[in-house]
């Protein structure tokens, strides 16, 4: 067999299931649009309906930047733990291939550090 028909068999099926999610996708649009009712005589009906109660406002409030920079904060400071963690647990076997192991979560934890003194210097966790 020759390269070009072996990378079509290996692809073949991925091509299959994404021509499938698709058609599915399309499908289901299709069928909810087809069977969807329209109170066409009280627009009141098509409105969203959330809890017994009537929208006040409008949807789209904006957000302080204090929200969006306390959540990437968050994420920060929550992915150094899931570096951590693994890293913990199998410390003691990796301390015998040398002290280099710690030095390089020194280094990491390091790095980290001065992005919590950027973050208090900035003023980033002031609740004001």
């Amino acid at each position: 067999m020759d390269y070009a028909q072996e990378m079509i068999e290996d692809y073949l099926p991925i091509a299959i299931l994404i021509l499938c999610a698709v058609l599915l996708a399309a499908a289901m649009l299709i069928v909810a649009a087809i069977t969807s009712q329209k109170a066409r005589s009280n627009p009141a009906k098509d409105d969203a309906y959330e809890c017994g109660m009537r929208p006040l406002s409008d949807a789209h409030v904006r957000f302080s930047v204090k929200f969006y920079l306390t959540a990437v904060l968050f994420i920060l400071f929550d992915v150094e733990v899931v570096f951590l963690y693994p890293w913990a647990v199998v410390y003691k076997e990796m301390l015998q291939e040398g002290v280099a192991v710690f030095f390089s979560m020194l280094t990491f934890l390091g790095i980290l550090f001065v992005g919590f003194l950027h973050a208090l210097k900035k003023g980033a966790f002031d609740w004001k």
